[in-house]
């Protein structure tokens, strides 16, 4: 049996918590769960135990990783996961991380696939709430590719940013047009999933990425296309709700532990 922990324990990491006390992760042992705010790996912790799990409720990353996991699912924070990559890295575990903006940033990149090759360890990078990785890969390897990113969101979604404008109000408005990079730099945890879609096609620095408000829009709306001579792909996810994430996790983790891999 593989041992995880969790590193940020907000609604995401309970729906991972959640499919270990179903059984839905039979080759799992959730042994630990870390994050700054004590009373929240308390509160996960104190779950798995009321279902006659041991989990540990863990003060600090070094004490998380002294629990010698196999993999460690990272549901923080890009700056998080920047701080936490190499450590867990050099531990010998891997990482399944939600926090995909943060390899943007190409010296950390670089770092951690240097780090990850040392130590026999991987990086695994979900689908969060967009998805078809396999087929934008697939169409980018086959040369001569150009590919975009669309993403929609309500203006709730947007009033604290720091382009909000009144407009958004009442009509639908063009927030953000550039690079996934220049995106992920604007928007640190609103557009991982576009750093996600930029690695799996053309890279940060080359995949175009729009960003549009909609009055009244709940959710979010994720639009991965992608052409090259032969092949035209669109990826389109609509979500209510964020939860698809953490979902994409306990997918990602039954993948890791099954003869059979979709």
């Amino acid at each position: 049996m593989k041992k995880i922990v969790i590193a940020g324990c907000g609604k995401l990491s309970e729906i991972v918590v959640d499919a270990v006390i179903q059984g839905l992760l039979p080759e799992y042992e959730l042994v630990g769960v870390y994050s700054r705010t004590a009373e929240s790996a308390e509160r996960l912790a104190s779950k798995m135990e009321r279902n006659g799990r041991e989990c540990k409720a863990c003060g600090t990353l070094e004490e998380l990783l002294s629990l010698n996991p196999d993999y460690l699912v990272e549901a923080a924070t890009p700056a998080a996961m920047k701080e936490l990559a190499v450590p867990t890295l050099k531990n010998g575990t891997s990482i399944i991380t939600l926090s995909i903006g943060a390899l943007a940033d190409t010296s950390f990149y670089e770092d951690v696939t240097k780090t990850a090759s040392a130590h026999n360890a991987k990086v695994h990078i979900v689908s969060g709430a967009t998805g078809g990785f396999d087929v934008l890969r697939t169409a980018a390897l086959m040369g001569n590719a150009s590919a975009s990113f669309y993403n929609e969101k309500g203006v709730s979604a947007l009033r604290k940013s720091a382009l909000y404008t009144p407009e958004m109000e009442t009509k639908n408005t063009e927030v953000f047009s550039g690079t996934a990079r220049e995106a992920i730099q604007t928007f640190p945890t609103g557009l991982n999933v576009a750093v996600a879609a930029s690695l799996a096609t053309v890279g940060p620095e080359k995949l175009k990425v729009t960003m549009h408000s909609t009055p009244e829009f709940v959710g979010d709306r994720q639009r991965v296309e992608i052409k090259n001579s032969q092949v035209h792909a669109v990826v389109d996810v609509f979500s209510a709700t964020p939860e698809i994430a953490g979902w994409s996790v306990v997918s990602t983790l039954l993948n890791l532990a099954s003869p059979i891999v979709f």
